[in-house]
């Protein structure tokens, strides 16, 4: 019998790592939703100081927004010229810090102000971006994350694998407890990392989050976790809603 499994309980009894028969499986259980801007293209969602931020992407489209939960309001946006396709975003420090997808550059801003701060040279893909508290951690599409120092200095790197096989395509991140979630680009699937193996302990199943109803021609893939108070948040690029959920351990 499946049993739904409160993520913060799961996460302080270990529920999440990998059992003697492989990385445990779950789905997901929405317990809340909210609505959520379906004209954004969520690159990456995080909160901070209790509220939530999304950065969003599409050359002419990409931002950098913060938005009320209840209503989903943007409240202070920053708007990215055209040559700018927006990515991963992250609250580090007193600071934000930006990724673009194919322009060799990362943007700094202060987080309270949303003042422009500095531009960096990043010579990867910008994808996902999160942080531990003490460092900035990065996918680039590939199977490797990346840490790196508040100057976006690699630090190390590690190799995610799935039962020893390399899983490509990770994309928005997110630190939960010491773990890191990613989404796998153009799946369903989150998979939650040891950052010291780069092992997947876990995979989470988030087929059919989303209804058939509320998808149109415009809706894109799942991207988008948030944490916040051992609650777990979930969207996608153009959805609709913006979904709290529960594990259900298959």
């Amino acid at each position: 019998m499946k049993r739904i499994i409160l993520l913060a309980f799961a996460l302080s009894m270990g529920l999440v790592a990998c059992s003697a028969s492989g990385p445990r499986e779950y789905a997901v259980k929405v317990v809340n939703e909210y609505p959520h801007d379906r004209g954004a293209y969520t690159q990456g969602l995080f909160f901070y100081n209790g509220e939530l931020y999304e950065s969003t992407g599409q050359w002419g489209q990409s931002s950098f927004r913060k938005t009320d939960l209840e209503s989903g309001k943007v409240l202070r946006k920053i708007e990215f010229d055209s040559k700018y396709f927006g990515e991963g975003s992250v609250i580090l420090g007193g600071k934000l810090y930006m990724l673009t997808w194919t322009s060799k550059l990362a943007f700094t801003y202060d987080a309270e102000s949303f003042k422009y701060i500095k531009t960096y040279s990043y010579p990867r893909e910008g994808w996902g971006i999160t942080t531990d508290g003490k460092q900035l951690i990065a996918s680039d599409g590939s199977s490797f994350l990346y840490f790196m120092d508040t100057d976006f200095r690699v630090l190390k790197k590690i190799k995610v694998t799935l039962n020893e096989r390399p899983v490509r395509y990770l994309n928005e991140l997110e630190w939960i407890d010491g773990r890191i979630w990613a989404n796998v680009y153009t799946t369903d699937m989150i998979v939650i990392i040891n950052p010291s193996t780069g092992k997947v302990d876990a995979t989470v199943d988030c087929t059919g989050l989303l209804p058939a109803h509320l998808r149109n021609k415009d809706t894109d893939v799942l991207n988008g976790i948030a944490f916040k108070d051992g609650r777990i948040f979930l969207t996608g690029k153009n959805w609709p809603k913006l979904y709290e959920i529960l594990l259900v351990e298959k």
